[in-house]
């Protein structure tokens, strides 16, 4: 999903190299399975998409593609004080927002992100308005799976999402290898789009361009940035470590 954000943002820029837009830095990290096939392709993308859009000089002044290799704690102590927005998006539903996302809200960091995991509780916190919620909900998911998800709607009627598709199955980003990428294109719309990327993927750029906005009036990012961090006293270890030991180890405190 992030990827496809970028290469849309690259295919905007491209077309109006004039284009006002935020400059941005989009920060990549994460490591795969040796096993993983899928995963390691993926991170090649990421890294190839990098290589192509930070080395053109129409947009590399506006937006540049970083993955860090071996993402660790080492690397979260630097990025993490340092980052404006955490994009916390998996598919609602998969629980995969852990605590990462606490982490950068009370450095400061806004976040994006779907209605999964501690996403949910800490827009409980915060208040809806000071984060950037977007994406289908569990139970929608959910319904749209009963129903007989088609990825393949979504990718022929939304010609940004075709587009940038096209450009990973046709080796846009990898001409000497231009099937390189096609395992990642059959995954999202031959073998039925597991995750529901493809129906989240409007939205989450419509979110983006909200992102965009609202980080255009410092006052108002500073204001919101500075209730993330003052609410987030609920995820202090403090707090869960007192909540485990009276509900779940049945323990108390010595006088």
């Amino acid at each position: 999903m992030n990827i496809l954000h970028v290469i849309t943002l690259y295919n905007r820029l491209k077309d109006n190299p004039d284009l006002d837009v935020v400059p941005r830095a989009v920060i990549f990290g994460g490591k795969a399975a040796p096993g993983y096939f899928l995963a390691k392709l993926i991170i090649k993308l990421i890294n190839s998409v990098a290589e192509t859009m930070n080395n053109d000089p129409e947009v590399n002044e506006k937006l540049k593609v970083i993955f860090l290799p071996n993402y660790c704690v080492s690397q979260a102590e630097k990025v993490i004080p340092a980052a404006d927005l955490s994009e916390q998006i998996s598919t609602a539903g998969t629980e995969a927002s852990g605590t990462g996302n606490m982490k950068f809200a009370l450095n400061g960091a806004l976040i994006i992100g779907t209605l999964d995991g501690a996403n949910i509780e800490i827009m409980e916190e915060v208040g809806r308005e000071n984060i950037f919620i977007f994406g289908l909900d569990a139970e929608t998911v959910e319904k749209l799976r009963e129903e007989g998800y088609n990825p393949g709607d979504y990718y022929r009627k939304d010609p940004e999402l075709k587009k940038a598709l096209d450009m990973i199955r046709f080796g846009n980003f990898t001409p000497d290898e231009p099937d390189l990428f096609k395992p990642i294109w059959d995954k999202l719309i031959m073998d039925g789009d597991k995750y529901l990327v493809l129906a989240d993927y409007r939205q989450f750029i419509n979110a983006q361009e909200q992102v965009g906005r609202v980080y255009r009036n410092p006052k108002e990012w500073t204001r919101r940035s500075i209730l993330n961090t003052a609410n987030m006293g609920k995820f202090s270890s403090d707090r869960s470590v007192l909540e485990y030991a009276r509900k779940i180890w049945d323990v108390k405190p010595l006088e």
